[in-house]
């Protein structure tokens, strides 16, 4: 698991280190990465959208969340993780 950010390297160890995330943040300051995911509109976004993929062990998305609510996101991820493993 990691998360992508327009923010650089030291912005983003900043605010890993005061919210004590658990996974890396990536930066994408050119974003090149959120125009290709759908997370930016343009390449002046001044934020990007809270997209989240879930990627299956070949590298496929299996499911993308377009909208997602921080407070109960790991719980509908780890949902369908059990859902898609479990299939």
């Amino acid at each position: 698991m990691f998360g992508v950010s327009f923010d650089t390297k030291e912005e983003n160890d900043a605010f890993a280190c005061k919210f004590s995330f658990p996974f890396p943040l990536l930066c994408d300051t050119t974003r090149e990465l959120s125009l290709a995911y759908g997370a930016a509109d343009s390449p002046d976004a001044g934020y990007p959208k809270r997209i989240s993929y879930l990627i299956g062990p070949d590298a496929t998305i299996r499911v993308t969340y377009e909208k997602v609510d921080p407070s109960g996101h790991p719980e509908q991820v780890l949902a369908d993780l059990d859902r898609l493993t479990s299939a």
